[in-house]
């Protein structure tokens, strides 16, 4: 399968297996193969990032989390939580989906639920990062 390279500092070593015409991917958060996504493919590196570049524990990674927002139950891409308070929520797109004011608004709507100190928003390609405050968010500027 042909899986796009993502702007992150390094690649990252991925279990990878065919079924018959599928492929999936070993989560290591979640311990099991999930179906390849371009979302998925995305997530992924996230998870490998927080784990092998920022340190962080595998049980302070949430995997598709669900929360109730409106009356509807929706699925959190990931959750980095530090002693289980919400750090950052990550919102993953797919590398064909531009970054834009909808998918932003998407994911300050979830957070309005999680309150996460920041969010950030990826398809892999490019990064959006911001800071919650008591008036909205403020941008950072993100770097690895």
């Amino acid at each position: 399968m042909q899986v796009p390279k993502l702007n992150f500092p390094r690649d990252y070593d991925f279990a990878i297996r065919k079924d018959k015409d599928k492929f999936f991917i070993y989560d290591s958060v979640r311990k099991m193969s999930l179906l390849l996504t371009p979302e998925e493919w995305v997530r992924q590196h996230w998870i490998q990032y927080y784990l092998l570049e920022k340190g962080y524990a595998p049980s302070a990674l949430l995997s598709e989390k669900k929360i109730t927002l409106n009356g509807l139950t929706k699925r959190l891409d990931l959750v980095v939580t530090e002693k289980t308070l919400a750090k950052i929520l990550i919102e993953c797109k797919a590398p064909s989906v531009p970054l834009s004011q909808k998918t932003f608004e998407q994911i300050a709507r979830y957070n309005s639920i999680v309150n996460a100190e920041q969010i950030l928003l990826s398809n892999g390609i490019h990064h959006l990062l911001a800071r919650s405050t008591e008036s909205g968010y403020d941008f950072i500027d993100f770097a690895f």
